[in-house]
C-alpha cells in the first residue's frame, strides 16, 4: 500500500466501483497523489481531483512520471513564488528560508526547505522550531513534493500535522484565446482601499505585515473591475524570478453578486497581458486542491499542475 512518502508522486489505483453477480467490478485511476489519510486518498487526474475511500482501494502503487519537472525547476519556481509573496521578517538556515508575517497566510509564515540547510535534517527541523518559537508563533514548513519528501518523512515522525494540499499550476504566456468579456480592468501599482477590504474579507483581516507582503515587490499590479462605481472583481500580479520569467497570480476574487459573468477570466487575461509586457514567459498560481471551482476555471485557461506542496504544522 501507499505511504506518506508517495504523496506528490504519480500513482495508479485500482478501486472497487461495484458488485455484479457476486463479483467486484474494478476501475483504474492514474494521477498524482496529493493527499493520503487513514480514510481516503486524493489524486489529481487529467479529469480533475478524485477522492477515493481507502475501503474501496484494491491495489495502489507508484508509477514512473511522464514529464515531471526537474528539482532545479521546482526550486526556481518556489524561489520566484517567495519573491512574489515576500514576508517582512526573514531568516536563513543554509539555503532554507524562514518567513514570518504576523501569521497572515501560510505562505508568508512558513519555512521553505529547498536546498541544503547546512546541517543534518533533524537538527534543521529543530532550528526551524526554535526560530518560530522566537517569533512567538507556531512552526510551519511548506514542503514541495516530491522534492521535500525526506523533510515530510521527518515531520511525520515528529507528529506534525498537514493542511490541505496545494497545487502549484503553470501555463505558458501569452494566454490562448480571448477573455470571456470585454469589461474594463484597471491595473494600478497600488491597491485601493476597496481592494484591500476585499482581500481582508477573504484572508480574515489585514495586519501591517500583510500590506508589506502585497506591495513589497518591484513589479506588481493590482487589478480592479468596477460596476456602477462598485468594485466587483480584483486580482494581483507580480513578475519575479531569474530574468523576471514568472508572472505570479494571486487574490483573484469576484464578489458573490457578480460571479458567473467571466470577470475572473477577464482579470487573469489583463494581468497576463501586463506580465508579457514586463517580460514574463510563464504564469503560475497556487490553489488548494479542494477548491474544485477555481481548479476547473484555471484548467480552461491552460493551467496544469507543475508540483504540489503541503503546509506542515508543528504539534502544540
Amino acid at each position: 500500500m501507499l505511504r506518506q512518502q508517495d504523496v506528490g508522486h504519480r500513482i495508479v489505483v485500482r478501486r472497487i466501483v461495484g458488485i455484479r453477480e457476486g463479483r467486484p467490478l474494478f476501475s483504474d485511476a492514474l494521477g498524482e497523489l496529493v493527499e493520503l489519510s487513514e480514510t481516503h486518498l486524493t489524486l489529481a487526474t487529467a479529469q480533475g481531483p478524485l477522492r477515493v475511500p481507502v475501503a474501496q482501494v484494491h491495489r495502489a502503487k507508484r508509477v514512473p512520471p511522464t514529464r515531471r519537472p526537474t528539482a532545479a525547476a521546482v526550486v526556481a519556481l518556489e524561489r520566484a513564488a517567495d519573491e512574489a509573496w515576500p514576508a517582512p521578517t526573514r531568516g536563513r538556515l543554509g539555503d532554507w528560508l524562514l518567513r514570518s508575517a504576523e501569521g497572515w497566510t501560510g505562505r508568508a509564515n512558513s519555512a521553505l526547505p529547498v536546498g541544503d540547510p547546512d546541517r543534518p535534517l533533524p537538527a534543521a527541523v529543530d532550528a526551524v522550531e526554535r526560530w518560530y518559537a522566537d517569533q512567538g508563533q507556531p512552526a510551519m514548513i511548506n514542503t514541495p513534493l516530491p522534492l521535500a519528501a525526506p523533510v515530510g518523512a521527518e515531520l511525520d515522525d515528529r507528529g506534525w500535522g498537514s493542511r490541505p494540499p496545494t497545487l502549484v499550476q503553470t501555463v505558458p504566456l501569452p494566454l490562448a484565446g480571448p477573455a470571456a468579456t470585454s469589461v474594463a480592468v484597471e491595473l494600478a501599482t497600488a491597491p485601493s482601499e476597496e481592494w484591500l477590504a476585499i482581500a481582508a474579507g477573504r484572508k480574515g483581516g489585514l495586519p501591517d505585515a500583510a500590506r508589506h507582503v502585497l506591495t513589497a515587490v518591484e513589479q506588481v499590479r493590482f487589478a480592479h473591475v468596477y460596476a456602477d462605481g462598485t468594485l466587483v472583481a480584483t486580482g494581483r500580479g507580480t513578475v519575479t524570478g531569474e530574468g523576471r520569467r514568472w508572472l505570479g497570480l494571486s487574490l483573484i476574487e469576484v464578489v458573490p453578486a457578480a460571479r458567473r459573468q467571466g470577470l475572473a477570466r477577464r482579470v487573469i487575461h489583463a494581468l497576463a497581458d501586463w506580465g508579457v509586457s514586463a517580460g514574463a514567459t510563464h504564469a503560475f498560481l497556487q490553489v488548494e486542491q479542494r477548491n474544485t471551482a477555481a481548479v476547473a476555471l484555471y484548467r480552461t485557461l491552460g493551467f496544469t499542475t507543475h508540483h504540489t506542496y503541503l503546509t506542515r504544522v508543528a504539534p502544540h
